[in-house]
C-alpha cells in the first residue's frame, strides 16, 4: 500500500472537501458502532494516469445495523483536481432514504457541491418523518444554483446542487450537509426494518434504481475510462460506485452485525 493511503488524501486537497469528509467520519463514528466492509484488496486504494497527470483514489468503507455501506471515497488528479463522493446505502429491510454528497473542486474552485437524501423505494418518495424533519432545516441561498441532470430523477424535492463562489458559500454548503448528515443518522436509528419480503422486495427495486441512475453519470464513467480503460471502469462503477446485484444488497445482515 502506498504510504499515502495512511495520511489520506484529505490532506492535500480543498480545505471544504477536508473539512466534509472529517465532519462524515466524525458523525459516524459519535452516531454509529461502525463494522468492517469489505472492499475488494485492488479498489481500497488506486493509482493511474490521467492525461499526463497522476489520478490517485482512494476508499473507505463501513457497515451498521442499518446500512450495508457507509462509503466515503476521496480522489485527487494532479494539482488542480480534488473530489469526494459518499453515500449512505441502507440495508434493503430497512426503509430509508439514500444519502449521498458530492464535490469537485478544479483549480482551488467548488465547480460541484450536490447532497441529498433521496428517495429509495418503488413509489420515489422520502419517508413522512424525512420530509417533515427536511422541511424544517434553515435554507440556505446561492448565487450560482445548478441544473440536475437528464439522469437525476432519483433525488428529492430537498436536493442541493450548486456551485459555491465565495468561502461564504462554500461555508453555507458545509453547514447544509452536515445537516442532512445529522438528520439522517438520528432517524435511521429510530427506524425499523420491515417485516414483509414485498416490503423490502419494493426496498431492492429503489436502491437497484438509485445505482443504474447514477452508473449514467457520464463525467464519472469518462474520467475513469480514460485513466483506468472501459472494463476497469465499468466494474468499479457497479462494484465499488453502485453495487446492486441482489447478493451484494442483502450482504450481512443487521443480526449478524451486533
Amino acid at each position: 500500500m502506498d504510504p499515502a493511503y495512511s495520511t489520506s488524501l484529505r490532506q492535500h486537497q480543498h480545505p471544504l472537501i477536508t473539512q466534509l469528509a472529517n465532519t462524515i467520519e466524525t458523525a459516524w463514528n459519535k452516531q454509529f458502532a461502525l463494522y468492517p466492509y469489505q472492499i475488494p484488496k485492488d479498489l481500497g486504494y488506486v493509482e493511474g494516469s490521467l492525461e499526463g497527470e497522476k489520478l490517485t483514489i482512494e476508499n473507505h468503507c463501513y457497515q451498521t445495523v442499518q446500512f450495508r455501506k457507509l462509503h466515503l471515497e476521496l480522489a485527487k488528479v494532479g494539482p488542480h483536481l480534488d473530489i469526494l463522493h459518499c453515500v449512505m446505502f441502507p440495508r434493503t429491510n430497512v426503509p430509508l432514504p439514500i444519502f449521498g454528497v458530492d464535490i469537485v473542486a478544479g483549480r482551488g474552485k467548488i465547480s460541484a457541491a450536490i447532497v441529498d437524501l433521496s428517495p429509495a423505494n418503488s413509489l420515489n418518495r422520502l419517508p413522512i418523518n424525512y420530509h417533515q424533519a427536511l422541511q424544517k432545516l434553515p435554507s440556505q441561498q446561492f448565487s450560482q444554483p445548478r441544473t440536475l441532470p437528464a439522469w437525476g430523477d432519483i433525488f428529492s424535492d430537498f436536493c442541493l446542487f450548486v456551485s459555491p463562489t465565495n468561502e461564504q458559500e462554500e461555508a453555507a454548503f458545509l453547514s447544509q450537509a452536515s445537516l442532512f448528515l445529522l438528520t439522517h443518522c438520528q432517524l435511521s436509528k429510530q427506524t425499523q426494518p420491515v417485516d414483509s419480503i414485498e416490503q423490502e422486495a419494493q426496498l431492492v427495486s429503489g436502491q437497484r434504481r438509485y445505482c443504474l441512475q447514477q452508473q449514467k453519470n457520464d463525467k464519472t464513467r469518462r474520467i475513469l475510462e480514460r485513466a483506468f480503460g472501459e472494463t476497469w471502469a465499468d466494474r468499479y462503477l457497479r462494484t465499488m460506485l453502485f453495487d446492486y446485484t441482489e447478493t451484494a444488497i442483502t450482504g450481512k445482515t443487521a443480526t449478524e452485525c451486533k
